[in-house]
Protein backbone atom coordinates (compact mmCIF):
# COMPACT_ATOMS: atom_id res chain seq x y z
CA UNK A 1 0.00 0.00 0.00
CA UNK A 2 2.65 2.46 0.68
CA UNK A 3 4.36 1.56 -2.72
CA UNK A 4 1.16 2.65 -4.41
CA UNK A 5 0.85 5.85 -2.27
CA UNK A 6 4.44 6.75 -3.29
CA UNK A 7 3.99 6.10 -6.94
CA UNK A 8 0.68 8.20 -6.96
CA UNK A 9 2.09 10.63 -5.29
CA UNK A 10 5.64 10.82 -7.41
CA UNK A 11 3.59 10.41 -10.70
CA UNK A 12 1.21 13.78 -9.59
CA UNK A 13 4.41 15.75 -8.65
CA UNK A 14 6.17 14.50 -11.60
CA UNK A 15 3.64 15.51 -13.79
CA UNK A 16 3.08 19.06 -11.93
CA UNK A 17 6.76 19.54 -12.59
CA UNK A 18 7.32 18.42 -16.43
CA UNK A 19 4.54 21.04 -16.85
CA UNK A 20 6.03 23.78 -15.19
CA UNK A 21 9.39 23.28 -16.79
CA UNK A 22 9.32 20.74 -19.97
CA UNK A 23 8.03 22.93 -22.96
CA UNK A 24 5.21 21.73 -24.63
CA UNK A 25 3.88 19.35 -21.79
CA UNK A 26 0.08 20.51 -20.95
CA UNK A 27 -2.08 20.04 -18.68
CA UNK A 28 -5.75 21.92 -19.09
CA UNK A 29 -9.32 21.39 -17.15
CA UNK A 30 -11.63 21.96 -20.14
CA UNK A 31 -15.45 22.76 -18.93
CA UNK A 32 -16.42 19.39 -20.16
CA UNK A 33 -13.71 17.38 -17.81
CA UNK A 34 -14.93 14.76 -15.96
CA UNK A 35 -13.52 11.41 -14.12
CA UNK A 36 -16.33 8.85 -13.73
CA UNK A 37 -19.00 11.62 -13.75
CA UNK A 38 -16.92 14.10 -11.32
CA UNK A 39 -16.42 17.24 -12.59
CA UNK A 40 -13.07 18.33 -12.98
CA UNK A 41 -13.15 22.13 -12.65
CA UNK A 42 -9.21 23.38 -11.72
CA UNK A 43 -6.39 22.35 -12.84
CA UNK A 44 -4.85 21.06 -9.99
CA UNK A 45 -7.88 18.50 -10.08
CA UNK A 46 -7.17 16.77 -13.46
CA UNK A 47 -3.25 17.11 -12.27
CA UNK A 48 -4.21 15.19 -9.17
CA UNK A 49 -6.49 12.53 -11.41
CA UNK A 50 -3.54 12.06 -13.90
CA UNK A 51 -1.50 11.17 -10.66
CA UNK A 52 -3.73 8.54 -9.78
CA UNK A 53 -3.55 7.14 -13.50
CA UNK A 54 -0.26 6.91 -13.98
CA UNK A 55 0.58 5.81 -10.49
CA UNK A 56 -2.14 3.07 -10.82
CA UNK A 57 -0.53 2.24 -14.25
CA UNK A 58 2.80 2.22 -13.20
CA UNK A 59 1.67 0.07 -9.90
CA UNK A 60 -0.46 -2.51 -11.49
CA UNK A 61 0.78 -3.00 -15.86
CA UNK A 62 4.38 -2.06 -15.72
CA UNK A 63 5.79 -5.19 -13.51
CA UNK A 64 3.95 -7.02 -16.28
CA UNK A 65 5.83 -4.96 -19.53
CA UNK A 66 8.64 -5.29 -17.58
CA UNK A 67 8.38 -9.05 -17.23
CA UNK A 68 7.02 -9.56 -21.32
CA UNK A 69 10.51 -7.09 -22.23
CA UNK A 70 13.23 -8.75 -19.58
CA UNK A 71 15.17 -10.20 -23.02
CA UNK A 72 15.69 -6.37 -24.06
CA UNK A 73 15.83 -4.99 -20.60
CA UNK A 74 18.72 -7.60 -20.20
CA UNK A 75 20.33 -6.22 -24.03
CA UNK A 76 20.06 -3.12 -23.01
CA UNK A 77 20.98 -3.27 -19.46
CA UNK A 78 17.85 -1.91 -18.01
CA UNK A 79 17.68 1.55 -19.89
CA UNK A 80 14.42 -0.32 -21.87
CA UNK A 81 12.68 0.55 -18.92
CA UNK A 82 12.76 4.32 -20.13
CA UNK A 83 10.78 3.25 -23.25
CA UNK A 84 8.47 1.36 -20.65
CA UNK A 85 7.97 4.47 -18.67
CA UNK A 86 7.27 6.73 -22.10
CA UNK A 87 4.86 4.06 -23.40
CA UNK A 88 3.02 4.52 -20.06
CA UNK A 89 2.98 8.16 -19.71
CA UNK A 90 1.87 7.85 -24.16
CA UNK A 91 -0.93 5.71 -22.99
CA UNK A 92 -2.27 8.17 -20.39
CA UNK A 93 -2.43 11.13 -22.91
CA UNK A 94 -3.93 8.77 -25.33
CA UNK A 95 -6.47 8.35 -22.63
CA UNK A 96 -7.17 12.03 -21.49
CA UNK A 97 -7.44 15.02 -23.53
CA UNK A 98 -6.72 17.02 -20.67
CA UNK A 99 -2.54 15.61 -21.23
CA UNK A 100 -0.88 16.74 -23.82
CA UNK A 101 2.84 15.67 -24.60
CA UNK A 102 4.63 15.90 -27.57
CA UNK A 103 6.29 12.95 -29.12
CA UNK A 104 10.06 12.47 -28.45
CA UNK A 105 11.91 14.75 -26.51
CA UNK A 106 9.32 16.17 -24.01
CA UNK A 107 7.84 13.08 -23.27
CA UNK A 108 11.37 11.48 -22.52
CA UNK A 109 11.81 14.46 -20.24
CA UNK A 110 8.19 14.02 -18.67
CA UNK A 111 9.64 10.24 -17.64
CA UNK A 112 12.57 11.65 -16.35
CA UNK A 113 11.11 14.14 -14.04
CA UNK A 114 9.02 11.17 -13.22
CA UNK A 115 11.71 9.00 -12.31
CA UNK A 116 13.50 11.35 -10.63
CA UNK A 117 10.27 12.26 -8.18
CA UNK A 118 9.67 9.12 -7.76
CA UNK A 119 13.50 8.47 -6.48
CA UNK A 120 13.21 11.48 -3.96
CA UNK A 121 9.45 10.35 -2.81
CA UNK A 122 11.18 6.92 -2.03
CA UNK A 123 14.21 7.75 -0.39
CA UNK A 124 12.27 10.13 2.23
CA UNK A 125 9.45 7.32 2.91
CA UNK A 126 12.15 4.47 3.30
CA UNK A 127 13.87 3.61 6.27
CA UNK A 128 17.52 3.92 6.72
CA UNK A 129 19.26 1.89 9.39
CA UNK A 130 22.76 2.84 10.13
Amino acid sequence: MKRLLSQIVAAALGLWLAMLYVPGVVIKAYPTSNFFGFPLTAQWEVILVLGIVLGLLNYFLRPILKTLALPLEIITLGLFTIIIDMGLIWLLETMFDELTVPFFLPLLYTTLVIWISNIIIIFFTTKHNK
